[in-house]
């Protein structure tokens, strides 16, 4: 499916990872958001499991082999252009889940990736969803 002005909206993944007062953070190196930080995640594939597409895109982008655990939260990130026309329209279903294995490092479709703390998503420029649900996450295991 085109990803840039859709004939519906894309189902995508995302994967919260969490290591006591850490989450795991991407650059994104692709629009939307490219530039921003936000949750390791993307595209469910045609035919994909939404938990294998959880576990693909976060060995993709951030080399962890996890555990998916619960949904996390569910975004709706739509963008319009000036006309108003929908250049992007993904439903983002975020999982909770834990590192397994692997070394963190960034992947596929991302500049960078990070454990982060509580006060890294604070002064990160990341995508408002997901900055404030980190921030709820980190304050409460904090």
């Amino acid at each position: 499916m085109k990803r840039e002005y859709p004939q519906a909206p894309i189902v995508a993944v995302g994967a919260v990872i969490l290591d006591g007062e850490r989450i795991v953070l991407v650059r994104r190196d692709r629009e939307p958001s490219r530039g921003l930080w936000t949750f390791p995640g993307g595209a469910v594939e045609l035919g994909e499991a939404i938990h294998d597409a959880v576990r693909r895109e976060a060995l993709e982008e951030t080399g962890l082999v996890i555990e998916v655990g619960e949904v996390a939260t569910v975004i709706d990130h739509v963008v319009h252009d000036a006309g108003g026309g929908v250049v992007y329209h993904y439903v983002i279903v975020d999982y909770l889940a834990r590192p397994t294995g692997g070394t963190l490092r960034a992947g596929s479709d991302v500049s960078d990736a990070r454990w982060a703390t509580l006060a890294d998503v604070e002064a990160l420029e990341m995508t408002g969803p997901a900055q404030e649900f980190a921030r709820q996450l980190l304050a409460r295991s904090g």
